[in-house]
């Protein structure tokens, strides 16, 4: 009796045994390949691909057992029964197509196993059929044992291939679940041929239909054709499906890193992958991040837990930076189905921007952009908010009111910046001078307004508003032009001043006003009879705004004469107000007014256009003097005003003369050189005014183009009862005489007076003494006649 197990060792070509080893593998590796395939397709295509990967299988098991087969040569007659050949076949093919379509039902985590055992049972049905088929002169008898431990390796082994393989799509999987696969093949194979034995029987003859072993070899040589061929159809579509899922998988790397946004791929709370973006967010590279838990970059488990329960829900969360400080997000996460497995994708947005917006829009709502400080609007809440404190408690609070004293001449000389740096060192001092209590705010422009609480005397807030004036001083050395500024205060007390907020300011403004009128650079408490002081002033800057287009404005004329002869040169233009209730308004008081409120611009373009006009009718070529402002001086364009209303009225330029003071030079003098400069150069006159009482004034006459001195009327009217008016008046003239200038000497009313300059040599005047000012109709024959009639006895006066 032969044992299959003497015949492996002595009497198998083992050529063939290696060959139907590598058909197995390969057909198993085929097998792997087609089943991934089919993963990846539709569910309409799979059960086209599904039958190629059961045929491609089946009849690599069939060819394995068959060539192997014959490679077994013993010294006995062989052929093989051709239907159950056939049926071997076609059990192969249906079998692990069944246990490949179990496999691959979806939802059920046992059926890789239970379509992987399945297969094994089919490799099991067509080897017995195969050996069925196998006719022989001798009798065959099995061991039941290694039958059963035949199916039983095949079944685990094929259960543990299909599942294995099917696990990942990883080349490792793959060659694994192939390796097992092949294992499960041909352990089952040599495990049932070690369980047959034959015995040799010359009486029994093989059928007459059945296949001798070479035409087998040539049928099992077209089935392992087939199944290379299969396998090379298998490797093509592994290598398409590999190349076109990197190029997806590439174009989805490319679109998700293009996002602005951090994007994390999530299976449960193991991270997956993430984009670039995220990467950037978290200061590390995106192959550092994968496979990590999402807790060690979201820590709140709480805010994990609420975005998975809500998905689509924006969630605001800190995010862990690589160098573990905490970064505010929002995350919003969706379910995806990610290589057929349910994954999260969470959306990170960055909320570093957002919060610094919004943390500058809540510091805009209340603080001044320019200098930091608090602004109107959280000054108005902090005042109220303090006198319904101090109204329950009893106690005093105090505000301050402070301007900046000259802060337009810094913008006009040095520019906004400076003016805008300035005010920046202002607030920086102010404050450092102020307790934590106290509130500084920046009401607009150059004002400002300082909150002190809970005051126990008023000496006290007095000793504040001296050391706040004290810290402008201490800016100097700066870059800041300071020497240009100075601050005035106004201080108001609650409730002995005011009892609500609007009334509260509108007292410290009106102390604040008082400060300004009185010297500048001060501070002054309210006081009762402040109050209607401010409104009768607002009251008349409100009637002076009508005072033109009601026609309550109208120009007197005084007469300008030679000293000797009485012959008139011209007249000087002055102004009056006629009000309808209040009468005639000096204008030492409504003219300071306009000046502060702005008002002189539009008051001196209409005297200066009306005194033209009336000059152009003159019958003689006689000057016309117009005092002119230090507003108007350096205001744009009034050169050019000037020269437009000589183009309007046809007077020639040589027959008007601007009168400034010298107050009017020191409040801009780079501007009002340049002013002085444009009216010279249209041929128009400068005669410098009050000559003597203003600042500098010698180096004003070398600094500036003046064509005339005049004697300020306080000199002249001293002359005999003050030897040193007497002298200064010598000393103009005599100053007058070496620069080559004509000295005009004011306010003469006496012929005494006019004695005393016709000896010192002065050649013109004017005064009360040559004519009261008054309306032009007044003096129409010193128009024609232009000569003075002068008082021939020297106690001959004129009073006002």
């Amino acid at each position: 009796m032969l044992t299959v197990y003497d015949c492996i060792v002595t009497e198998h070509d083992l050529r063939l045994v290696a060959l139907a080893a590598l058909v197995c593998a390969l057909a198993s590796l085929t097998a792997v390949n087609l089943l991934h395939h089919v993963l990846r397709l539709e569910r309409m295509s799979r059960g086209i691909w599904l039958t190629v990967a059961a045929a491609a299988t089946g009849f690599g098991i069939w060819a394995t057992h068959f060539i192997a087969m014959l490679a077994y040569s013993p010294a006995l007659p062989t052929a093989y029964n051709v239907t159950l050949t056939a049926v071997s076949l076609i059990a192969a093919v249906l079998l692990t197509g069944f246990g490949f379509g179990i496999a691959l039902l979806p939802g059920l985590t046992a059926s890789r196993w239970a379509g992987g055992a399945a297969v094994g049972g089919g490799i099991a049905v067509m080897h017995y059929t195969g050996m069925a088929a196998f006719e022989v002169a001798g009798t065959l008898a099995w061991d039941p044992t290694l039958v059963t431990a035949s199916i039983l390796l095949g079944g685990l082994l094929g259960a543990a291939a299909v599942a294995v393989a099917l696990h990942r799509a990883t080349p490792a999987s793959k060659i694994t679940g192939a390796l097992l696969l092949t294992l499960a093949i041909c352990s089952h194979h040599f495990t049932a041929m070690g369980a047959v034995s034959i015995t040799p029987d010359p009486t029994i003859a093989l059928s007459s239909s059945a296949i001798p072993s070479r035409w087998l070899a040539l049928g099992v040589a077209v089935v392992s054709l087939v199944i290379l061929l299969l396998a090379f159809i298998a490797l093509i579509l592994d290598v398409r499906d590999r190349r076109r899922a990197t190029l997806e998988m590439q174009r989805m790397r490319d679109l998700t890193d293009a996002a602005l946004e951090g994007l994390v791929l999530c299976a449960g709370e193991t991270i997956v992958t993430v984009n670039q973006s995220f990467a950037r967010l978290t200061g590390l590279k995106v192959e550092q991040i994968g496979g990590q838990n999402l807790a060690a970059w979201i820590p709140d488990a709480l805010k994990r837990e609420i975005l998975f329960a809500a998905p689509g829900q924006a969630i605001e969360a800190e995010l862990r930076h690589g160098d573990g400080t905490l970064l505010p997000v929002e995350l919003i996460a969706r379910p995806i189905n990610y290589k057929d497995h349910p994954h999260n994708v969470i959306a990170v947005r960055d909320l570093r921007d957002r919060r610094n917006a919004e943390a500058q829009i809540r510091f805009l709502a209340h603080h001044d952009p320019l200098t930091g400080l608090g602004n109107r609007a959280s000054f108005d809440q902090r005042l109220d908010r303090e006198i319904t404190l101090h109204g329950r408690s009893g106690r005093q609070l105090a505000l301050l009111c402070l301007d900046l004293d000259g802060f337009k001449d810094v913008n006009d000389l040095h520019g906004h910046a400076a003016g805008d740096q300035l005010l920046k060192d202002i607030a920086k001092h102010l404050s450092t001078a102020l307790a934590e209590d106290q509130m500084l705010a920046r009401l607009g422009g150059d004002e400002f307004a300082v909150i002190v609480p809970s005051v126990a005397d008023p000496a006290h807030v007095g000793q504040l508003a001296e050391t706040l004036l004290k810290s402008l001083k201490d800016i100097d050395g700066t870059d800041t032009p300071t020497n240009l500024v100075s601050v005035s205060i106004g201080i108001a007390l609650y409730p002995s001043d005011a009892k609500d907020r609007t009334e509260l300011l509108s007292s410290a403004d009106t102390a604040l006003y008082r400060a300004k009128t009185e010297g500048k650079g001060t501070y002054r408490f309210f006081e009762a009879d402040m109050g209607a002081q401010i409104r009768e002033r607002r009251s008349l800057e409100h009637d002076l705004r009508s005072a033109i287009a009601n026609g309550e404005f109208n120009l007197v004329y005084q007469p300008q004469a030679q000293v000797d002869t009485g012959a008139v040169n011209g007249f000087e233009v002055l102004l009056r107000w006629i009000h309808p209730a209040r009468g005639s308004v000096p204008p030492a008081l409504f003219i300071p007014i306009a000046e502060e409120s702005g008002l002189i611009l539009k008051i001196g373009e209409w005297v200066m256009r009306e005194a033209c006009r009336e000059a152009a009718t003159w019958m003689r070529p006689l000057t016309v003097g117009v005092n002119v402002s230090a507003v108007q001086l350096t205001s744009d364009g009034f050169a050019d005003l000037v020269r437009r209303i000589l183009d309007e009225t046809g007077l020639p330029p040589q027959r008007l003369e601007i009168e400034i003071t010298e107050t009017a030079l020191i409040r801009d003098p780079n501007r009002a050189l340049q002013t002085l400069q444009k009216l010279k150069s249209l041929g128009i006159s400068i005669a410098m005014d009050d000559f003597g009482t203003g600042y500098s004034s010698l180096s004003n006459l070398r600094a500036f183009p003046c064509d005339k001195i005049k004697i300020d009327r306080s000199f002249i009217q001293a002359v005999h009862t003050n030897p040193q008016a007497a002298t200064i008046v010598r000393a103009v003239l005599g100053l007058g005489r070496g620069l080559g200038l004509p000295v005009i000497a004011e306010g003469v009313e006496t012929s005494e007076e006019l004695s005393f300059l016709d000896m010192e040599g002065c050649t013109e005047a004017q005064g009360y003494l040559f004519g009261r000012p008054a309306p032009i109709e007044e003096f129409v024959p010193l128009l024609s006649e232009n000569v003075v009639v002068l008082p021939t006895s020297p106690a001959r006066t004129m009073a006002k």
